[in-house]
């Protein structure tokens, strides 16, 4: 196994593990393998009755991977983790992780588009061989349905001013790199604060290209099926949206943190929280990672029945 912390720097390594709570002879799933870190600390903690699964939709991270008897990749997208599993004859699994978000190798890697750096296409694709770019998006979507999507995906407060500069720089011609959206957007962002208003109109557009949080919603909703009963939920969010829907899922078993009922009035609820606040990076990590920062750790298992 070759050591790929230059694609991307595991966070919160060792809190993933111990929330884990690793059974040498488990099976294991790493939703989001990337660069494969958290993955290998995971699979030098089973034995050879062990099995490990990681799953990606990124062509980039195959080089990552590895061979060994109970090592399986998945080039697929987690929202159909439970289809795939199927196919290796795995009904229930002890543990699940997901690490969420784009990966260090994506943002750096330019001509992916995820960068508000120099210039590149406009794509934003996590999987390559996906039908729709952030181009796409911006130059297709109607007026009114682009306020819905930033108003959903992003923080943006002054979208009647955002909407419009776009809108209007594309009746000219079609957005086609980033550097055109960075120049367009930056007219609307508050002076100080361009780079993270930046962040968020590049996260929303990323968000809708990949569909990531119906992409999270059917990976959370799959777990409670294929998670054994006492087995592990652990997810690391990097933004509030993603954040919530996992907050709200553990503890209440629904998005909108409604509490269910059965007709006998027994509230229906999958997991029990091991961390009833998110564990975030030290001081120590966010100082060797920066982009470990606005990581987000929550941990959950899952109950009988």
């Amino acid at each position: 196994m070759v050591n790929s912390t230059q694609y991307h720097i595991p966070v919160l390594l060792q809190e993933c593990m111990e929330g884990l709570n690793i059974n040498p002879e488990g099976v294991y799933v790493d939703a989001t393998f990337g660069g494969g870190g958290h993955a290998r600390k995971l699979f030098a903690s089973l034995n050879e009755k062990g099995i490990l699964f990681g799953f990606d939709q990124d062509d980039d991270v195959l080089g990552n991977s590895w061979k060994a008897a109970n090592f399986h990749f998945v080039k697929s997208n987690f929202r159909f983790i439970q289809n795939h599993l199927g196919l290796f004859g795995v009904d229930k699994i002890d543990g699940l992780l997901a690490d969420l978000g784009v990966s260090s190798h994506q943002f750096d890697v330019l001509e992916r588009g995820f960068s508000i750096r120099e210039s590149a296409p406009l794509d934003m694709r996590m999987n390559k061989n996906g039908q729709i770019t952030a181009a796409d998006v911006l130059n297709n979507t109607e007026e009114n349905e682009l306020y819905k999507l930033f108003r959903s995906y992003s923080d943006i407060l002054n979208l009647g001013k955002l909407i419009p500069n776009l809108v209007h720089f594309r009746l000219s011609k079609p957005f086609e790199t980033t550097k055109e959206l960075v120049d367009v957007a930056k007219l609307s962002a508050p002076k100080g604060k361009e780079n993270k208003y930046l962040a968020q109109v590049f996260q929303a557009l990323r968000i809708e290209v990949n569909q990531e949080l119906e992409a999270l919603k059917d990976l959370l909703e799959q777990s409670t099926k294929i998670l054994k009963p006492g087995g592990r939920l652990v997810v690391m969010s990097y933004h509030s949206l993603e954040d919530r829907i996992v907050k709200n899922y553990m503890k209440r078993g629904a998005f909108d943190g409604k509490i269910e009922k059965d007709f006998f009035g027994n509230v229906l609820k999958p997991f029990t929280e091991i961390t009833r606040h998110p564990i975030v990076p030290g001081e120590d990590e966010i100082e060797i990672n920066s982009r470990s920062r606005s990581a987000k750790l929550r941990i959950a298992v899952r109950n009988e029945g």
